[in-house]
C-alpha cells in the first residue's frame, strides 16, 4: 500500500493549516525548531544544518509514497511551525482500500504547543483517516522514556496498547545507531466518535471570546 504522491487534500482549521511539505518552507522550519529545544526530548527535529537533508528525505519518502508529511502553518501567522505526516500506510482485506495508517514524524515550535495547533491538527489528520479513507485504526508511537509525548497522545484521546522493546531507532543526541523502545497508541473507528467529540471541546477552549 502506498500513498498517492503530493500529499492529500485536507480541510484548514481555525488554528492550522496543513500544507504538502514543501522546501520553500525551509527557513520558517529551521527557525521553529530552534525556538527552545529543550521541549522535544526524545522527538526527532532537524538542526537547521540538517534540514536540507530532513526534507530531501521525507520529500524523497514521499514520492515513494511511504509517507504523506504536511508543514504545520499556522493560521494567525502564515507561518511553519512543525511538521507531521501520516506514514506506514496497511492494506490488510482490499490491496487498493487504506485499512490502517500511523499518524507521527510530529514536532512543533515552542511558541506554538499549548495554543490549539496540536490538537485542531491531530482533528484533521484523524477526521481525514476515519471518515474519508474509513481506515479502521490509526496508530501513534514515541519513544516509551517520552513522557511529555506519551501525554501529549493520551490528552487527543488514544489508547496505550503497550511497549515493545529494541523496536526502533533512537532519536536522541548520543544514540545514534542504538535502538529504542517503543509505545505503542491507537485509536480504533469504534473509538473515534468519542475521540472527535473530546478534541473538539479540546479546541473549544482554545477558541476566542466572542465580543460583546
Amino acid at each position: 500500500m502506498r500513498f498517492e504522491a503530493g500529499g492529500q487534500p485536507l480541510p484548514q482549521g481555525d488554528f492550522v493549516r496543513l500544507e504538502p511539505l514543501h522546501r520553500r518552507r525551509a527557513a520558517e522550519l529551521a527557525q521553529a525548531a530552534e525556538e527552545d529545544r529543550g521541549t522535544y526530548a526524545y522527538t526527532w527535529v532537524p538542526r537547521p544544518a540538517d534540514l536540507t537533508a530532513y526534507l530531501d528525505l521525507q520529500l524523497t519518502r514521499a514520492a515513494e509514497g511511504l509517507i504523506s508529511p504536511y508543514a504545520q502553518i499556522s493560521a494567525s501567522t502564515g507561518r511553519a511551525v512543525g511538521v507531521t505526516a501520516y506514514c506506514e500506510p496497511r492494506a490488510w482485506r482490499d490491496p487498493g482500500r487504506l485499512d490502517a495508517v500511523e499518524v507521527g514524524h510530529t514536532w512543533l515550535a515552542a511558541s506554538a504547543q499549548g495554543t490549539g495547533i496540536n490538537a485542531e491538527a491531530k482533528l484533521l489528520l484523524f477526521r481525514h483517516a476515519f471518515e474519508v479513507w474509513r481506515v479502521s485504526r490509526v496508530d501513534l508511537k514515541t519513544d516509551a522514556r517520552n513522557t511529555r509525548s506519551r501525554a501529549a497522545i493520551t490528552a487527543v484521546g488514544a489508547t496505550l496498547e503497550g511497549v515493545l522493546r529494541n523496536w526502533s531507532t533512537s532519536k536522541y543526541p548520543g544514540e545514534e545507531g542504538e535502538l529504542r523502545d517503543s509505545a505503542i497508541f491507537s485509536i480504533t473507528a469504534e473509538d473515534w466518535p468519542g475521540c472527535r467529540t473530546r478534541l473538539e471541546k479540546r479546541l473549544a477552549r482554545y477558541a476566542p471570546t466572542p465580543s460583546a
